[in-house]
């Protein structure tokens, strides 16, 4: 077990993104309506919707990557899995900016993972092609009633582009899926500058009950392949496939 105060080692779903993670903010300013984070952290919608950094997180990130550069030199944490690394508040205080040069500084990369859209390309003069940069695309249209502080995501897209032509790592979290026909087109549409897509469902909201999850499942696998993509199905939905 790590013996570290922010970076952390994910556990279950979670893990199938990542190794390593860091939360940076305390809740999250995007308020998507499917958000299990704000259970996961023990806090009403209200409380997680109102963010804040974390108390001494810079300080305490610095004191993990230095205890992890031993142990762990060249791996990525991932930023963020209860927050948005890119959500409107790290405008004011730059944390994530801060947090990418103490990763990179120890040895250490990212893998990023936002709704943010161009407010994420301030910092893409620190990522290098040992990084990775991934966006969550759910709907093309009708976003705003699950996502209302996200950015559009036709800018989320134009990130992914940006970040793919300057030698990055990119990739898209096709998950939660809400209207699979939305999320096949995202394949098509993205497919030129993805170089990863990772699927997963709706869980633990009315929606997913409407869903034929198997259609789907077999859909976008035989989608992936037709523009012969890499990707990662989750379990949660790769267990439809049988």
């Amino acid at each position: 077990m790590l013996k570290t105060k922010i970076i952390y080692e994910p556990q279950g779903r979670a893990r199938e993104y990542n190794d390593l993670a860091a939360n940076l903010y305390n809740g999250c300013g995007h308020r998507c309506t499917y958000c299990y984070a704000p259970i996961f952290t023990h806090k009403s919608n209200e409380q997680f919707h109102d963010p804040k950094p974390r108390k001494d997180v810079i300080k305490l990130l610095e004191k993990d990557c230095q205890i992890l550069r031993q142990t762990h030199a060249g791996q990525q944490v991932f930023l963020c899995f209860t927050c948005d690394p890119y959500q409107p508040i790290d405008k004011e205080f730059q944390l994530t900016r801060e947090a990418i040069a103490i990763i990179h500084f120890y040895g250490l990369h990212v893998n990023i993972l936002t709704k943010g859209g161009s407010r994420a390309e301030r910092d893409f003069d620190l990522l290098t092609s040992e990084d990775s940069f991934g966006t969550t695309i759910t709907l093309l249209k009708g976003f705003e009633e699950w996502e209302p502080e996200a950015a559009p995501p036709a800018e989320r897209i134009e990130s992914i582009k940006h970040a793919h032509k300057q030698g990055v790592h990119t990739w898209i979290s096709l998950e939660p899926v809400i209207e699979p026909e939305q999320s096949l087109k995202v394949i098509g549409l993205t497919e030129r500058f993805v170089d990863k897509f990772k699927v997963g469902k709706l869980n633990h909201h009315p929606l997913a009950q409407t869903i034929d999850w198997h259609k789907f499942a077999i859909d976008v696998i035989n989608t992936l392949k037709r523009y012969n993509c890499d990707y990662y199905i989750k379990k949660d939905l790769m267990q439809w496939v049988k």
